[in-house]
């Protein structure tokens, strides 16, 4: 998980980095953590106009539950 929060840092617009790094959560069940990730993602690719990367970060903390 620290390649992600450095991604992250470096970059924090950076979407794919929330999204992936949720995922990774999810597989290692730290399931609160993912949803919180894409949270993140949801705020960053909403402040930033990418309605696709967004819908996808929705699909993604909807499965999460």
């Amino acid at each position: 998980m620290g390649e992600f929060h450095a991604l992250m840092t470096a970059n924090p617009d950076y979407a794919p980095a929330y999204f992936y790094g949720g995922q990774t959560l999810e597989r290692m069940g730290r399931l609160e953590e993912a949803r919180e990730m894409c949270l993140r993602g949801i705020e960053v690719t909403t402040r930033g106009g990418d309605l696709h990367a967004r819908s996808e970060m929705q699909g993604a903390l909807d499965m999460l539950g």
